[in-house]
């Protein structure tokens, strides 16, 4: 592999949430400029991703019309985004022994950067780290960052033994990487929680030009 090279890295979009705040639903199947949160996230994702995966829970046809494998959480009754984290390194493991590492994304942040893959396998790589995560604005973001499959039976371990269940607390056992973004004109992790979120989305997704 050549030196500025990256190894196959498959993406898995965490689409967990129960969306209270909005009244319950899918975060990312909400519409900002007339494209589903969902759609906005895959088509950041899919050019930097060596395949994407949608963790979600329930039945997955509802997402049939994005064209992405949906894989459940693999823990029972745990609610939470290490749980996804899990079932993809898990899902790596058994469908694709070729990549040693899998990129995690909430499914409803639509600004996400171009950039997102290759800047964290650099740190990664260059820090000697064995985790690697993004943050903006002084905010660390656990959810979307770097994993490697070699840690799924640690995590599987930490989520059904020690019922861990906040990604940092996990993620403090490791050499970990943080890579930072610039959180203006536009926070590219941006996250829709709530009905103001979204329409705070549609006046950033026309400065973004999306």
């Amino acid at each position: 592999m050549a030196e500025d090279a990256k190894p196959p890295i498959p993406g898995v979009l965490l689409a967990g949430g129960l969306a209270r705040r909005m009244g319950g639903g899918d975060k990312p199947m909400r519409t900002i400029g007339g494209r589903t949160i969902l759609e906005r996230v895959i088509a950041r994702l899919k050019p930097q991703c060596d395949g994407l995966i949608l963790n979600a829970n329930g039945d997955p046809a509802r997402f049939a019309a994005f064209d992405v494998p949906v894989i459940a959480d693999n823990v029972a009754n745990f609610p939470g985004p290490l749980a996804g984290v899990l079932a993809a390194l898990d899902w790596a493991a058994a469908n694709r022994p070729d990549a040693s590492l899998v990129l995690s994304a909430a499914a409803d942040c639509p600004f996400l950067p171009r950039d997102l893959v290759a800047r964290l396998y650099r740190a990664l790589r260059e820090q000697d780290a064995t985790l690697a995560v993004a943050s903006s604005g002084g905010q660390t973001h656990p959810v979307i960052g770097l994993w490697s499959v070699r840690l799924r039976d640690e995590l599987r371990h930490a989520l059904v033994v020690e019922d861990v269940r906040k990604i940092d607390r996990w993620t403090a056992r490791y050499r970990l990487a943080t890579v930072s973004w610039p959180a203006g004109p536009l926070d590219p992790f941006f996250n829709a929680n709530t009905i103001d979120d979204i329409a705070e989305a549609e006046r950033l997704a026309a400065l973004d030009g999306s």
